[in-house]
């Protein structure tokens, strides 16, 4: 008895050739007779679309992330924009400098994705199931603040430990090798805190960052189907997945804006160690104070390029993934 696998294109491929193929009516009709995933499974794929979603698009902008904490962290030196940071390093340093930290932060945010993205679906449902279909409708931005900062909380424990690894090797070019070896000298000479020096910032970051990510995406997405005057289900895949990008570039520019000043912190305070006695709130109150309003702010040029784009692609990936995955049952509650 042969078996035959079914190919189904990705939603931007259709947008590119909206000619549909034989072989994607006769994947859209299997895919109608097999049951859809759910429970841990479904919340599975939830996780393993944003971890992928994450890891692609941070890893490819580490060229960005590396020129973005040099001028936080030392804006005398690389204050002639972006452009010109980028010749500057590659000149001094060579063009494999703009690397630096590619592992940990693809390591880092694959597991902060499938913890975000999954939580986020998790959350959001346990909300609705909680106060009901039609009372969760009234109340959805409530409910994406709220899901989206619970599971940005648990997110950013399993990705602090990568993201201090990453910014010392990026601050200190000299400190390791690489992911294994930074990680492995950081845990032996600060241990639990020096992993953890920047778990306040990175949740004052993360946590704002992530609740105005999602509740944007929710809302732009929303009234961009309501303009098409069809529900979401009636969408074409390639028109879903166009919205997905434009929604996930309104979301990340404003989430760039929101989380910009505790960006800057955490490069600051993973670059060196804490004082005798210094605690970390002490640090942080201290940092602000010396950088002011105006120092909050450094880099933010190219925290929207990067931080625009990646949530673009994110929002792209996971609902291109999710499809392939054919994890469609994800609770909605918007009136699109």
């Amino acid at each position: 008895m042969s078996s035959q696998s079914h190919y189904t294109r990705s939603p931007l491929f259709a947008a590119a050739f909206p000619i549909a193929a034989v072989s994607d009516k006769v994947d859209s009709a299997a895919a109608a007779l097999k049951p859809s995933p759910t429970g841990a499974d479904l919340y599975a794929r939830f996780a393993l679309a944003g971890a992928a979603g994450c890891a692609i698009t941070h890893g490819a902008l580490t060229p960005v992330d590396v020129v973005k904490t040099r001028i936080q962290l030392e804006p005398e030196v690389y204050n002639r924009g972006l452009v010109t940071a980028f010749r500057t390093i590659t000149a001094t340093e060579g063009a494999g400098a703009l690397l630096t930290g590619l592992g940990p932060t693809a390591i880092g945010y694959s597991m902060q994705g499938a913890l975000k993205f999954g939580g986020y679906e998790f959350w959001k449902k346990s909300a609705v199931d909680y106060f009901g279909v039609e009372k969760a409708r009234e109340n959805r931005q409530a409910i994406y603040l709220g899901a989206s900062a619970i599971a940005e909380f648990f997110a950013s424990v399993a990705l602090c430990p990568l993201e201090a690894t990453r910014i010392r090797l990026v601050s200190q070019p000299t400190f390791a090798t690489g992911l294994v070896s930074g990680f492995t000298r950081l845990a032996k000479e600060e241990g639990f805190k020096g992993f953890y020096s920047g778990f306040g910032p990175i949740l004052f970051k993360q946590v704002p960052y992530t609740m105005t990510k999602f509740a944007m995406f929710e809302v732009a997405f929303e009234n961009l189907v309501v303009a098409t005057g069809k529900t979401k289900a009636e969408l074409s895949p390639g028109l879903a997945g166009s919205f997905n990008l434009l929604a996930g570039l309104i979301a990340g520019m404003a989430a760039a804006v929101i989380s910009q000043p505790a960006d800057t912190l955490l490069s600051k305070i993973n670059k060196t160690k804490a004082l005798p006695g210094e605690t970390i709130a002490s640090r942080l109150v201290k940092m602000a104070g010396q950088l002011g309003v105006r120092g909050l702010f450094t880099g933010m040029g190219a925290r929207l390029v990067m931080v625009g784009t990646l949530t673009a692609g994110q929002f792209a990936i996971y609902g291109d993934i999710k499809r392939m995955l054919g994890a469609t049952g994800g609770v909605e509650i918007s009136k699109a």
